[in-house]
């Protein structure tokens, strides 16, 4: 698919369309209306993405100053390191506009159009012209991104992909088992990454790797009065119908999984192209980047924590002897740094139904709405306790502000009881379970919604044993531990008691968002249903609930 604008562009990439309209800015999508990220890069937050190291993998990439002639006044967008797949990249070979407005949304310092993390440190490499490329390239480009800034990158880009026709196996489908895909999931548990990934848009195109399970699949939005809340028309399907039927079936997970986790801003973003005028863009490339450079303002945030708390002389773990500083969570540790964490955090404490003022809908801010005018509370998701994603917003809209707050809350143990809202990175043994009792009752007609996330396990068949992916190795899938959660009654022991539950068979995410049904003493149980590989599974676990008044 290509993006028309006002010149044609010699690219290639995941976008549907790009037309020049009336303003409609990238301070919009990254503000209010968007993701809300600008309060969080105001007082008393200050936060940027300083130090934070992020990255993006594309065919292209974006231009640096002082090696490209493109970026030479022109180029918003600040970046640290340009490669060529797994080598430096060489001056003005392989620049892109593409990669260089995707790389605008998460690091542009521009005055007039600031990307959601301007301060983060971006690392880019370029996989190449497909007809040099494959997914092995691209694993390589992968990782190599993965393990700069000293093998800490926090979360990286993904706004291409690879199509099923030109993946080399018989009757290639969406399955999880593309190179490419377990390159990712593998990458994802080993370098510790939080992978975005575009997904596609409804025209058959690249869907390649959407089908992950251990990144987040973003779909975008367009205004809807005023504000970004709706799914774009352009965006996947939830019943294809018509002469694109075929295709459209082709970029949905095989079997039960859903494919997207979030929605963000991606109509009509402002942006500069490399010859320095603004102009508008739209597809799921422009949504994806919002979600990276909001992982590098809340881990920016994180990093700050564990700061004062060696100043203090605090401990980082998840008991603190000493009471924190003022304004310090009372528990942190290095495990805010966990790509399960950060999923967990940013899927739970996204955007579904607006919140009438009285909190109980734990103050959204936007009611968010598929492409024939639905909400979230009228989906399968919503009422299958066995389905935790809706097919084309996933958990919700991208909220960068309310994502802070869950984050914020800091990280509780299980051994005393938790508050209304936090977070928490554990191991579970196989065939057990984990409750997080509540201090506080819970109110009657308030929501609770809670995230669970976890890794599918990929490893790799290292021929070499140099603990590298080489070109020609493979990955081996074992496959996906199933955990489930429920909100119980909190002396509750039998199955009447489990008040609303999330418990899929064959998705890496539960998710709940349910009424409670009466005040009163509520937990979370995080139960390990059925072991497929390893006897202990680590998880990452979000709630946000509302205390009783």
């Amino acid at each position: 698919m290509r993006l028309r604008m006002r010149k044609q562009l010699a690219w290639w990439a995941l976008s549907a369309t790009g037309l020049i309209c009336s303003a409609q800015a990238l301070e919009t999508s990254v503000g209010e209306a968007g993701i809300n990220a600008r309060r969080l890069h105001k007082a008393p937050y200050n936060v940027l993405g300083r130090k934070i190291a992020i990255g993006q993998i594309e065919i292209g990439r974006p231009g640096k100053f002082g090696l490209d002639k493109a970026a030479s006044g022109h180029s918003a967008a600040s970046v640290e390191s340009v490669f060529y797949r797994n080598s430096t990249a060489g001056a003005n070979s392989h620049v892109s506009p593409h990669a260089n407005m995707v790389a605008e949304v998460m690091v542009s310092d521009d005055k007039k159009l600031r990307g959601v993390a301007p301060k983060a440190r971006l690392y880019s490499s370029a996989v190449g012209s497909l007809k040099q490329t494959g997914q092995a390239q691209e694993c390589l480009s992968t990782q190599h991104i993965a393990q700069r800034n000293g093998g800490d990158v926090r979360a990286i880009n993904f706004s291409f992909g690879e199509s099923l026709e030109r993946d080399r196996r018989t009757d290639a489908s969406l399955d999880g088992n593309a190179l490419l895909t377990k390159c990712l999931d593998w990458s994802a548990r080993v370098h510790n990454v939080v992978y975005v990934v575009a997904g596609n848009q409804g025209s058959g195109g690249i869907p390649i790797p959407s089908d992950n399970y251990n990144g987040v699949n973003l779909a975008y939005t367009t205004k809807h009065q005023g504000k970004y809340s709706k799914v774009d028309f352009a965006n996947l399907s939830e019943q294809p119908t018509g002469i694109g039927k075929r295709l459209i079936k082709r970029e949905i997970d095989d079997g039960a999984r859903r494919a997207i986790n979030l929605v963000a801003p991606g109509s009509k973003i402002s942006l500069y192209n490399l010859e320095g005028e603004v102009i508008q863009v739209s597809g799921t490339s422009f949504a994806a980047p919002h979600l990276v450079g909001s992982v590098a303002l809340l881990q920016e945030f994180g990093d700050s924590v564990l700061r004062q708390m060696q100043g203090k002389g605090l401990q980082q773990r998840n008991s603190l002897a000493t009471p924190p500083p003022s304004r310090m969570p009372r528990y942190w540790s290095l495990d805010s740094r966990r790509h399960e964490v950060m999923k967990a955090v940013f899927l739970n404490s996204a955007d579904k139904i607006q919140d009438s003022g009285n909190g109980l809908r734990l103050g959204m801010t936007r009611t968010t709405l598929t492409k024939d005018n639905r909400t979230w509370l009228e989906s399968d998701a919503y009422k299958n306790p066995k389905i935790p994603l809706n097919m084309e917003m996933g958990t919700g809209h991208l909220n960068a502000f309310r994502a802070y707050k869950q984050f914020s809350a800091g990280q509780w143990s299980p051994a005393t009881s938790v508050p209304s809202r936090g977070w928490d990175y554990r191991a579970l043994p196989a065939y057990s379970y984990q409750d997080y009792v509540f201090k506080q009752p819970l109110q009657k007609g308030s929501f609770a919604a809670i995230t669970l996330a976890w890794d599918r396990l990929v490893e790799l068949k290292d021929q070499n044993n140099n603990q590298r992916y080489d070109v020609g190795e493979k990955f081996r899938d074992r496959g996906l531990n199933n955990l489930d959660i429920y909100l119980m009654a909190v002396d509750g022991k039998q199955a009447s008691s489990k008040v609303c539950t999330s418990v899929s068979e064959v998705d890496s995410v539960e998710h709940i968002f349910c009424p409670v049904p009466s005040t009163g003493r509520y937990k979370i149980s995080v139960q390990y249903s059925k072991q497929v590989n390893k006897a202990t599974q680590p998880y990452g676990l979000a709630w946000w609930t509302v205390p009783a008044k």
